[in-house]
């Protein structure tokens, strides 16, 4: 009988908050697929396996968010692996954020469960009286596992450029042999199976399996959406050719035309309600999350000096700060002496900037927790107390008011799920695609059986809306500007502004990062708090040493060497 040998995989919290041991296709537990398909739970495990592998940011490099190697924040704790990052000191011997080995376990997880997947054997089953439900999820499994592989493509490419496609299990000596693929050939085949599997996938997997936290056919084209702008993008096309624009904008619209997600006014979507946790999940713009437990590491690691069980950690910055507009839709200014007098409140204590900002960062009076937070210069949550922020503020996004970190009371823990993808980011997708395809007020007159409705600047303006800002009424380089702005403050710490900078080759801009100081002859000042490297070679990760001594076919990524 054959044994379908492969990768073993690793034990780790799979989808639907079960925590299981992943089945291990590999000569060492003398598995058949007859073994691993024996019942329903198996092949349930089975495509678990294949969810396990879901990246999220609540702090992948060594707890610094991938927003704290941007202009958007910093890290507190300078023995943090993202330091690497700032000084250039990281290289193919000395990786950050190396996803290479645990997306390319996830790949052959979903190419085995691919092969092995045998319906027939499940016949014996035919007179139980749950069969037509089991037999109909187990239908679905190669559509979700097809969607989740593509995934880890595009978490590849998106990383390394070229990568090597495989889509069947290969014994170890011929992996050692693989080629890298196009980035463009591998995200053409992310989006074609995108497209072939929304065709199969529900639109809600609470109606059709009685659980959530499942691929959809949103997700599906969310991630088709995601991977033709990324392939659209300076960084990826020089030419700015307008065919890849197209393809982008056309991606973004069969999300919109679904109908299914719309955009609630921040004060009213659950996606930042106080309780958090599950909450969070009833939000009509969720389209596809990585699910989790309870846990209060995110509070741990988040939370002000000074905070029962806080230990600081990410740091909006200044930067970031200056790019919430005043509540008026007024670019805020430094030289505008209104802006510098109200920078976050004015003399009533009403707020004055972008609603975004409060729902996302933490700053000098402001509250969290019933408490008031002091994180300037002298204050209980500011310098000179070691492990302070260094830019006076704390981040809000993503901590949960409820947890209870008192060791001398009953603990509290909440869920965070990470949002991997909704539908704020479907419309600034399709608003930067248009832009570029037809520009920000034109329509294309080739929509087909659903055609255009939706300008550029419509679909910006609706994401503005839901936050009560003003319309955007900017043309041409100033409209992009806005634009840009506005997927910053929109997706601040959701794990895009990394990639946007990458994509859209802005790296210059992480090199002065700026903090906030006061003083009562001054006011509030700007003040640089940390000066960074950047070398264009950054825009692709190195490829590890390691995989290239295992396979010399690879080569490395441009001044990496």
């Amino acid at each position: 009988m054959k044994l379908y040998s492969k990768l073993l995989l690793s034990s780790l919290i799979s989808v639907s908050f079960v925590a299981c041991d992943y089945l291990d296709f590999d000569e060492s537990t003398n598995k058949t697929k007859e073994e691993i398909f024996s019942t329903w739970e198996g092949a349930f495990r089975a495509v678990n396996a294949v969810y396990s592998f879901l990246p999220q940011d609540f702090g992948a490099i060594g707890g610094a968010m991938r927003d704290a190697a941007t202009d958007n924040a910093a890290y507190v704790w300078s023995n943090n692996p993202v330091y690497k990052v700032y000084a250039n000191t990281w290289s193919p011997t000395n990786t950050v954020d190396d996803v290479w080995k645990d997306m390319y376990k996830g790949i052959q997880a979903a190419n085995t469960y691919l092969e092995t997947y045998d319906e027939s054997l499940f016949k014996r089953f035919e007179q139980d009286p749950t069969y037509q439900e089991e037999i109909t999820k187990f239908r679905m499994y190669p559509y979700e596992v097809r969607a989740l592989r593509a995934f880890y493509y595009f978490e590849l490419a998106k990383r390394y450029g070229d990568t090597p496609l495989i889509t069947a299990t290969i014994p170890w000596e011929d992996a050692n042999t693989v080629k890298k693929t196009p980035f463009h050939e591998v995200i053409d085949f992310v989006a074609s199976e995108c497209s072939e599997v929304a065709e199969k996938l529900p639109e809600d997997q609470n109606e059709f399996f009685k659980e959530t936290g499942r691929v959809t056919k949103g997700m599906a084209l969310a991630l088709k959406s995601r991977a033709l702008l990324y392939a659209a993008s300076l960084l990826h096309n020089p030419t700015m050719d307008k065919v890849l624009w197209e393809k982008a904008a056309r991606a973004a619209k069969e999300v919109i035309d679904m109908g299914r997600y719309s955009l609630p006014s921040i004060d009213v979507d659950p996606l930042y309600d106080s309780e958090g946790a599950h909450v969070v999940l009833t939000s009509s713009q969720v389209i596809f999350e990585r699910r989790n437990g309870d846990d209060y590491s995110y509070e741990q690691r988040n939370l002000p000096i000074g905070f029962e069980g806080g230990n600081s950690g990410n740091i909006p910055t200044q930067n970031l700060v200056d790019a919430y507009e005043m509540k008026n839709g007024d670019i805020f200014s430094w030289d505008n002496a209104d802006h510098r007098k109200n920078i976050y409140v004015d003399e009533l204590g009403e707020p004055t900037r972008d609603p975004r900002f409060y729902k996302t960062i933490v700053y000098n009076g402001a509250t969290l927790m019933q408490q008031k937070v002091e994180s300037l210069q002298g204050g209980k949550n500011g310098l000179p107390i070691t492990g302070a922020t260094t830019t006076g503020y704390y981040v809000r996004k993503y901590i949960n008011e409820n947890t209870v970190l008192n060791p001398e009371l009953p603990q509290v823990k909440k869920a965070h799920h990470f949002i991997i993808f909704r539908y704020a980011e479907i419309l600034l997708n399709y608003a930067e695609a248009m832009k570029e395809w037809v520009g920000e007020d034109e329509l294309p007159n080739n929509g087909g059986d659903k055609p255009f409705t939706l300008t550029a600047r419509q679909a910006l303006n609706k994401v503005r809306a839901a936050a009560g800002m003003k319309d955007v009424t900017a043309t041409g380089d100033a409209f992009v500007e806005r634009l840009r702005n506005e997927r910053r403050v929109e997706l601040a710490f959701e794990d895009h502004r990394f990639w946007d900078i990458r994509r859209w080759k802005t790296g210059g801009t992480v090199k002065d990062i700026y903090g906030i100081t006061y003083s009562s002859a001054n006011g509030y000042s700007r003040v640089k708090v940390q000066t960074r490297i950047w070398d264009d070679k950054m825009y692709l990760y190195p490829i590890s040493q390691q995989e290239n001594y295992k396979n010399p076919a690879l080569g490395q990524n441009p001044g990496w060497q």
